[in-house]
């Protein structure tokens, strides 16, 4: 929660203007423009950079806060001058690149439009509180604070909103590891959540923040430490005919770094086992630390409800007092519903049929042609890429990634697959300077049309994750790049299969049987989870070494 002011962007600045040559007969013109302390949200600018980047002729934007990450990013990319050495991480930065002058003027005519629009027009008839002190005072009914600041701020503002006891949603990332156990500290002591660092998504009393989407309510309660792996697991909740009470997200180090201790799952787990609405507990998360399971599991069994745990890429152990352990995102949400219904649950692979998978398979993989080997994956979910990845990893003698199961498999470079490679798209290898691939399509369009130089390619696996502050209609911005890639196999002589899910629901805006038909449009084969699209990948990839 930031304060984000009114300003006549670009008057009075400091303007650098140069000529230098990119090729022989091209020349580019430069433009940076810097403004000191004037703040806007990164999410804001980035998606100002996407649009300014789709004006023909310019070559490259990057409209950005003077933080670290985007001064390096910046000199990297040869759009720095002396004002951008010496800006700060309060000081807005405008680096434009483009073809001829007049490109340039309208370029940095739509940023000003663009910026202006953030702190005018009908918004300026709203109140917008300029700190956290204004906001408490104006919304004072208000029990929780969404804190979206540059991480080096973000602590000290939650902080605040702790000691005026409101809970935190602390979405910002690089906050570093000991002001989040203090501030986890805090929180216990007043009884207060403090969802995050990092933590992309809630639900709370039917209300979904951040990145989320529109669920029923009902009775079960979701802690999740990554956020799409709460989006799966709520909409499959949603899809299987339950309701989520509440979806806590807690941010990835809570159990994963022993400094944290697990407190705010514990806590979460605590406040559901009070809540009288939550009759089923559901607990989602990669693998923690050894010495932080006996936390969870203690505080699940003291709750006394119903529980269902997954651990991505650890096996499922078994049932254990109230305790029932999952083998996927998509089980953990079946396991829940049929538990709040007092129905035996009934595990299965699939919702087609065995002998409608085999045709699914037999149809996919009879036109590839013999060099075709490999699956990549190209997610927006870094939740659902983990979960493919131990799906994959071991019948395919190993996966490539950037968190990968075994580090012998780590990839190299970030931009570069080799052999089976599955890759979250969300990384900061990916995202400096561009907004995440759930808001921004363009930076998996552009991956899609680098693998496909690869003529060993045999299967993509993507994810669509829709709903609140996603892309309006990702699947729709991946056709065209779909489609290309389809015939560019077909021109090689073979034949690429895509496989995909999509995670959302009917309420969402951009409504998931409208994503579902156009992915198939494209030919794609589509899913109802992610975890059943890798074990279809994983039945394609059976078939082919057969």
């Amino acid at each position: 929660m930031g304060s984000v002011a009114a300003l006549p962007i670009l008057y009075g600045l400091q303007i650098t203007e140069l000529c230098f040559s990119r090729e022989e007969e091209a020349v580019t013109l430069k433009r940076i423009i810097v403004r000191k302390d004037s703040y806007y949200d990164s999410v804001v600018l980035m998606s100002i950079s996407a649009e300014i980047k789709k004006i023909d002729g310019v070559t490259e934007a990057v409209v950005a806060m003077g933080t670290e990450v985007n001064l390096a990013l910046m000199q990297d990319m040869g759009l720095d001058d002396d004002e951008v050495a010496e800006a700060g991480p309060n000081d807005l930065i405008v680096a434009l690149e483009a073809e001829a002058q007049e490109v340039l003027d309208r370029a940095v005519a739509a940023v000003h439009e663009l910026l202006r629009a953030k702190s005018s027009g009908e918004a300026a008839a709203v109140y917008r509180p300029t700190g956290l002190e204004s906001a408490v005072k104006a919304l004072a009914d208000a029990n929780l604070v969404v804190i979206s600041l540059p991480g080096r701020y973000a602590a000290r503002e939650a902080r605040k909103a702790l000691l005026a006891d409101r809970h935190v949603m602390l979405f910002s990332d690089n906050v570093p590891i000991e002001q989040e156990v203090e501030l986890k500290k805090i929180a216990e002591e007043r009884g207060l959540l403090m969802m995050g660092p990092d933590c992309g998504t809630a639900i709370i009393n039917g209300m979904p923040i951040c990145f989320a989407n529109a669920v029923r309510r009902g009775d079960i309660g979701v802690v999740s430490a990554a956020g799409t792996g709460l989006q799966e697991v709520a909409c499959s909740i949603e899809r299987s005919g339950g309701g989520i009470s509440q979806g806590i997200g807690t941010g990835g180090r809570d159990l994963k770094d022993e400094r944290v201790g697990g407190t705010m799952v514990r806590m979460a787990v605590q406040a559901l086992a009070k809540d009288p609405v939550t009759k089923v507990i559901a607990v989602v998360s990669k693998p923690p630390a050894p010495a932080l399971v006996p936390v969870v599991m203690k505080a699940l069994k003291a709750g006394g409800k119903p529980c269902v745990v997954h651990f991505i890429g650890a096996e499922a152990g078994s049932p254990l007092e109230n305790i029932r352990y999952s083998n996927s995102l998509e089980e953990t949400a079946r396991m829940a519903v049929a538990l709040s219904r007092g129905e035996t649950y009934t595990p299965r692979v699939f919702d087609l049929s065995e002998d409608e998978i085999a045709a699914i398979v037999e149809r996919e993989t009879a036109a590839m042609s013999a060099r075709q080997r490999y699956v990549r994956g190209l997610f927006a979910g870094g939740t659902l890429t983990d979960e493919a990845v131990c799906v994959l990893h071991e019948p395919l003698g190993g996966v490539y990634s950037l968190d990968p199961l075994d580090s012998a498999f780590k990839l190299t470079d970030p931009h570069r697959s080799q052999a089976h490679t599955i890759v979250d798209l969300g990384e900061d290898a990916f995202t400096v300077g561009r907004p995440h691939p759930m808001i921004d399509a363009s930076i998996r369009t552009e991956r899609i049309e680098q693998e496909m130089q690869d003529p060993e390619v045999a299967v993509l696996l993507i994810d669509c994750v829709i709903g609140y502050s996603s892309h309006p209609d990702p699947a729709g911005a991946m056709l065209a790049a779909l489609g290309a890639a389809k015939e560019r196999a077909r021109a090689n002589g073979g034949y690429l299969a895509v496989v995909g899910s999509v995670t959302g629901t009917e309420g969402d805006s951009q409504n998931i049987h409208a994503q579902r038909r156009k992915l198939e449009s494209a030919g794609c084969v589509v899913m109802p989870s992610n975890y059943q699209g890798a074990q279809l990948v994983k039945r394609m990839m059976a078939r082919r070494a057969s």
